[in-house]
């Protein structure tokens, strides 16, 4: 196994780690070694090099949103009236800091932010819009739609297969 490193630093070893730990970070480093060919301290510093790089954000748990009562995941577009630096990032805090949002992505095209929200009830929801939405003077307008059935849901990252080069 060659370790020459990509484009973004990380070699061969480091991406056969990550897509372990992506799907079961609990693994033992001794059982990630033995399928990289690499001894577990090896792969405790390569660990330990990209969370601190940043490459590995975060180790959480993944949890099925019904089983806490979360039973409704809402896509919400936002559009702005003024889209000035200091209100960008005013509506970015808002999203960031509301817990029911799960994702909020800055968009181009016909909206300005893509909001995923888990709610427990249409109740919540709707009270959720009016300070998010209607109480904030600079939404414009903003499009919901209700997913009615979770098919793929997940934050991995597919990771290049460097044996080609």
């Amino acid at each position: 196994m060659s370790s020459v490193a990509g484009p973004s630093g990380l070699d061969r070893f480091d991406l056969a780690i990550l897509d372990i730990l992506q799907r079961d970070n609990t693994t033992p480093q001794r059982v990630i070694g033995e399928a990289v060919n690499l001894s577990a301290p090896s792969v405790q510093r390569r660990i330990r090099r990209m969370e601190e790089s940043g490459v590995i954000e975060a180790n959480i748990a993944v949890i099925n949103p019904v089983s806490v009562g979360r039973t409704i995941t809402v896509l919400v577009e936002v559009e702005v009236i003024t889209e000035t630096a200091e209100l960008i990032e005013a509506a970015k805090r808002s999203f960031a800091t509301c817990p029911q949002i799960q994702q909020c992505y800055y968009i181009t095209g016909n909206a300005d932010f893509f909001l995923v929200m888990l709610v427990a009830t249409m109740v919540e929801y709707e009270e959720l819009t009016k300070t998010l939405f209607f109480g904030n003077n600079n939404v414009k307008r903003f499009r919901t739609t209700v997913v009615m059935d979770r098919v793929k849901a997940g934050m991995t990252v597919s990771c290049p297969d460097n044996r080609n080069g």
